[in-house]
């Protein structure tokens, strides 16, 4: 039983933790190369692209998708969609992919004369299933090497932690006024039980 509850545990703790890493922000540095919109026709990857623009209409089984192409300095393809997320799901209120997707047309480079950018995004990359992350932001940095450090991130994880360590303690206050009390009162009462029974046996056996 106890293997059960630890395999349980493990894949809850892998179930939150693959929401996080496909919800929360990311930072890439990278060279933009082209930009373009396509026409994209949704499959069964459908839940990894974003809702309809606002105004635009719903429930469509297609839908033109402003795409950003660039290089990591690695020399590495990386290719973002650029969606609206709207007042849904992941909660980043994004309403600018137009205006995202002109700021970034204007940052494309060549090769010979490179001009980084650091593009804020969530999501993952998956080329078997034609997953691609949605770019939130983009803005020039002074080059390849450039850090970014995720504040967004380090501060959910502290609040997080807070959160957990909290409810462990409420947990722990809860077994031990409630939980801990019954447990022994049942266990007084097997054994009170088990007394009679031994004293019974004793009774109608003579022994």
């Amino acid at each position: 039983m106890r293997y059960v509850l630890w395999a349980l545990l493990a894949v809850f703790v892998l179930l939150i933790g693959s929401v996080l890493h496909y919800t929360l922000p990311q930072h890439d540095i990278v060279r933009v190369v082209n930009t373009e919109v396509r026409r994209v026709d949704f499959g069964a990857n459908s839940i990894f692209w974003g809702t309809a623009g606002s105004g635009d209409a719903v429930g469509t089984i297609n839908r033109d998708i402003p795409f950003i192409e660039a290089i990591r300095p690695n020399g590495k393809p990386i290719v973002y969609r650029n969606e609206d997320t709207g007042w849904g799901w992941p909660p980043y209120f994004k309403f600018d992919s137009a205006n995202l997707q002109a700021i970034t047309r204007d940052l494309v480079s060549t090769q010979a004369e490179p001009r980084w950018v650091e593009v804020r995004h969530y999501g993952w990359r998956n080329e078997w299933f034609s997953i691609f992350p949605n770019a939130v932001s983009v803005r020039p940095v002074t080059g390849p090497d450039a850090k970014a450090m995720n504040w967004f991130n380090i501060l959910f994880f502290v609040v997080l932690a807070g959160v957990v360590f909290w409810l462990w303690r409420v947990w722990r206050r809860f077994r031990a006024r409630r939980i801990e009390p019954m447990v022994d009162e049942l266990h007084d009462a097997s054994e009170e039980a088990r007394g009679r029974l031994r004293g019974f046996w004793r009774r109608i056996t003579g022994r």
